[in-house]
């Protein structure tokens, strides 16, 4: 997959932007609040329907904008996809191939990645981070996912309801079978996922981490039973609380530096470079899964990291199997080599540099 041709109109401080992207890397440079992260965030949300900072569809809209604007032309391979995201106050607008579509449909044609500022959060943050980070890579790789994942929240929505709502034991039985059975079968997908998962990400940690990090997946019950007997166990906790507390909506990748949780072992910067590889773990094996390169948005490398990790970090992005879009304070902290687009941005407006 490449991004051939890109457009954003009223998003944050971006005037009216359009511009081909390098199929390899694109480097945009700029002072602080020029626009480079806009640029880069603009992207992003063309290919997952969202932003990867905080924040509401109505903060991404240009100050006097009534709407902002979004266009992609996706190459991959033989052929060439269309995406366009319009969101105004309270609607968005999806079209893919011009067709009405959604945003999962956006992810499917231009599967996207971020190393951004807060990406340590992958690694301090709480599990939800790390969940939504497993289930976009086994969203791409088990395209069965999406739907046993729906069928599990609807469920589980139910089931949560009706504890709440006072009903008996006997009565939410109904409601069970269809937790148990996509709840299992979600986990069955995880964890075939995650097992191809590690012999990506293992040789990045023996080869570039200067520390030793296990990770593992824990499905969200304890191992050796069944999800009904996890559901037995814990419905007067269940019942008391009006929530479920057992289930694939509770799973974890338990990352551990000596054999403590590694958001106590390691540094900001150490977070940084070990949510970086993870990511990039990610992006190589889906391109091997998928036959084909990803978009991977850098956002300023640099930042929180000394020399030796910089370096570590530059190393992990020279070879990885995508199209780049990196961004930075400074051109210095650019991985620039002869074959890439440099573009300078200020105040929103962007140029090329020879």
């Amino acid at each position: 997959m490449a991004l051939s041709q890109f457009r954003a109109t009223g998003f944050r401080c971006l005037e009216a932007t359009e511009f081909e992207p390098h199929p390899r890397l694109t480097c945009l440079s700029g002072a602080n609040a020029s626009g480079k992260t806009s640029v880069l965030e603009a992207i992003f949300y063309l290919g997952r329907g969202r932003s990867f900072r905080a924040g509401s569809n109505r903060e991404l809209l240009q100050e006097g904008a009534e709407q902002f604007a979004l266009f992609g032309r996706i190459d991959a391979g033989a052929d060439t996809h269309r995406a366009g995201v319009e969101v105004e106050p309270g609607q968005r607008r999806v079209r893919v191939d011009g067709e009405n579509a959604a945003a999962a449909d956006l992810a499917r044609v231009l599967p996207v990645q971020a190393i951004d500022p807060e990406i340590h959060n992958l690694v301090q943050g709480g599990p939800e981070f790390r969940r939504r980070f497993l289930d976009w890579g086994v969203f791409h790789v088990k395209h069965e996912f999406l739907g046993v994942w729906q069928r599990y929240q609807t469920a589980l929505k139910q089931r949560n309801a009706a504890l709440r709502q006072g009903f008996t034991a006997r009565s939410i039985r109904s409601f069970e079978e269809e937790v148990i059975t996509a709840g299992e079968h979600v986990a069955r997908l995880r964890a075939d996922y995650f097992s191809d998962y590690m012999q990506f990400l293992s040789p990045i940690v023996d080869d570039f981490l200067p520390f030793a990090v296990k990770c593992s997946y824990l499905r969200g019950w304890p191992e050796g039973a069944s999800l009904l007997e996890a559901l037995e166990q814990t419905w007067d906790g269940d019942q008391a609380r009006g929530t479920t507390h057992r289930g694939p909506h509770r799973a974890e990748l338990k990352l551990e530096v000596q054999s403590r949780r590694a958001r106590y072992r390691v540094s900001r910067g150490q977070q940084k470079l070990l949510a970086a590889a993870m990511i990039i773990a990610q992006v190589r094996q889906l391109a091997a899964a998928m036959s084909g390169n990803l978009v991977l948005l850098v956002d300023d490398p640099s930042a929180e990291l000394d020399p030796d990790n910089r370096r570590r970090l530059f190393a992990l992005l020279a070879d990885v199997p995508a199209q780049l879009f990196v961004a930075a304070l400074d051109p210095a902290d650019l991985p620039v080599g002869d074959d890439c687009l440099r573009l300078d941005i200020e105040h929103g407006r962007l140029a090329t540099l020879v």
